[in-house]
């Protein structure tokens, strides 16, 4: 790593993705109102694979209006389009990720203030934030989801408090809806005891205004703590600076009592009012549904700091995947194993993985257990997952080694074959209605249970044995037929239940011999069996 700052900087960081081939510039006009995420959308619903999404930089910004924005430019999918962009940001391999962030939170580095700073290049309060073209009006904020989104929004924000109590100050990933050229309404859930609603708390008993600092374009190190789950009581700019090994340099902001990353892009700084919420929404969120228009915190908007060229991150949301269910996958993942190896001492836990594909992470998860791990432990992985965070974990799956848990398809074939519903799956109320449309009927939520590992031994995978093939596939190639993408499984593999002698009657079918495999069965005709009864223990009587 530099000693210098910038150079973790978001811009640094893009250059970084260029040199990589991990980013794609366009130069050409773009309508940030209506053009700009359906564009980005497309690698995600256009069957690119993971690997082959990109960062996309937008250097010549349009509006609806046939607005530009000089000086301005968009990066959308810059912080996770995939994860070997989030380990360039990081600076640590995409299998360091999970250690990275545990070292971080145990060894926090407090940030450094410093007396000038490239975000405050540019200070615009008063007149400057009143008007069309002005304040907020001037910022090339995208629409997310164009036709149903009711305004541009801060999607990759980091919203800045500060307890009033303890003084430690919060960054939070949260949705802010642009109102006016100097209003914003913000979403911070209260449900999941977002830090940000817990402050709003606070000053609201207090009868204050809550102060506030959005962080646009924050450095990746900065941008990646938004979303990271950490206790209330934890700075993340301390956590940054565990994760890049040296303080994060901080200014104060110009109009509120907060510390803002020095080498950001752009700082929002206001007040929040304690006195009244404001209608927020529609907006189409990472759930996969619009969320409908409720109400929510306003921001005043007292001044706004920038560099003189700057960048705008913005992050693709909604279906998932997308660039949020990314950004959190892979730090989520390390800390929940960690959680049940290491805080629960369960020893057979091998992997925990989230489901990606349109459930956004937060509803299913899926923990892998080592063969022979009694079923007690099962069950305490299970519940130990389904009770790490409030917003995570609604349908928990325990899965033997042998099920891919990124593919949806070996879970349910586990599910089916491999658990009782009686006995094998438990349903624990009281879970918080979370992050979603709410079901009919309100209330709480709850959380099942279910134990998919296999309770035995299991007949071997109905597949040709892995050496058939991979010799047809060597014909398959010869052939120049369509080029292969396995799946698994590809081929058979033993799940334990199953006998040398079947072994030897199958080779010798392999090499044509089955007559001789007739024969066998033929010595072992049985008068009392009943249908379906099995036939264990027979073995070949050679002539």
């Amino acid at each position: 790593m530099s000693d210098s700052p910038e150079t973790d900087a978001l811009d640094a960081h893009l250059q970084k993705l260029a040199a990589a081939g991990l980013l794609h510039v366009i130069d050409r006009p773009i309508d940030k109102d209506r053009e700009m995420h359906p564009l980005v959308r497309w690698q995600y619903r256009g069957g690119i694979p993971e690997s082959r999404r990109k960062a996309f930089l937008f250097t010549n910004v349009t509006d609806a209006k046939g607005r530009s924005y000089p000086g301005a430019r968009v990066a959308i999918g810059a912080l996770a389009a995939n994860p070997e962009i989030y380990a360039v940001g990081l600076g640590k391999p995409v299998a360091d990720i999970g250690r990275a962030w545990l070292a971080a939170m145990a060894a926090p580095i407090a940030p450094r203030l410093v007396d000038s700073a490239p975000c405050q290049e540019i200070v615009l309060t008063g007149d400057d934030l009143l008007g069309e073209g002005k304040g907020l009006d001037a910022l090339p904020i995208p629409i997310s989801t164009p036709g149903y989104d009711t305004a541009p929004y801060f999607t990759a924000g980091l919203w800045a408090t500060r307890d009033p109590d303890t003084g430690v100050q919060n960054l939070g990933l949260y949705r802010g809806n642009l109102k006016a050229p100097n209003r914003v309404a913000v979403m911070m859930e209260r449900s999941t005891l977002a830090g940000g609603g817990v402050h709003w708390l606070k000053y609201k008993a207090r009868g204050e205004k809550m102060p506030v600092a959005v962080v646009l374009g924050a450095p990746p190190l900065v941008a990646f703590t938004g979303p990271q789950k950490l206790p209330l009581d934890c700075d993340e700019l301390t956590v940054a600076g565990g994760l890049g090994g040296r303080p994060v340099e901080v200014v104060r902001c110009k109009t509120v009592d907060l510390l803002a990353p020095a080498h950001a892009q752009v700082i929002v700084e206001g007040l929040i009012d304690t006195d009244s919420l404001e209608p927020e929404g529609p907006f189409g969120e990472s759930h996969g549904y619009m969320a409908l228009e409720e109400y929510n915190f306003s921001m005043t908007v007292t001044a706004i700091t920038r560099r003189t060229n700057y960048t705008i991150t913005s992050i693709i949301s909604q279906v998932t995947p997308s660039e949020s269910s990314v950004i959190k996958k892979v730090a989520y993942e390390p800390l929940y194993l960690d959680h049940l190896r290491n805080a629960l001492n369960i020893k057979g836990v091998k992997r925990v993985s989230m489901h990606e594909p349109l459930t956004n992470l937060r509803r299913f998860l899926f923990i892998t257990i080592a063969k022979g791990t009694p079923n007690t432990e099962v069950w305490r992985a299970l519940l130990g997952a389904a009770s790490f965070t409030p917003a995570i974990g609604k349908f928990c799956v325990a899965i033997d080694e042998d099920i891919d848990p990124e593919n949806a398809d070996h879970v349910l074939w586990a599910i089916a074959y491999r658990s009782n519903p009686l006995v094998d799956t438990h349903v624990v109320p009281n879970r918080g209605k979370g992050h979603g449309p709410e079901l009919p009927g309100g209330g709480t939520d709850s959380t099942m249970l279910v134990d998919a590992t296999a309770k035995g031994n299991f007949p071997p995978v109905a597949l040709p044995k892995k050496e058939f093939m991979d010799r047809a596939r060597v014909i398959w190639e010869e052939l120049k037929l369509p080029q292969l993408a396995p799946e698994s499984p590809w081929s058979g593999y033993s799940l334990g239940d199953w006998s040398d002698e079947w072994d030897a009657c199958a080779a010798r079918a392999a090499k044509g011999d089955w007559i001789a495999n007739g024969r066998r069965s033929a010595a072992h005709r049985s008068a009392t069996a009943e249908p379906q009864d099995p036939a264990r223990g027979i073995v070949f009587r050679a002539e």
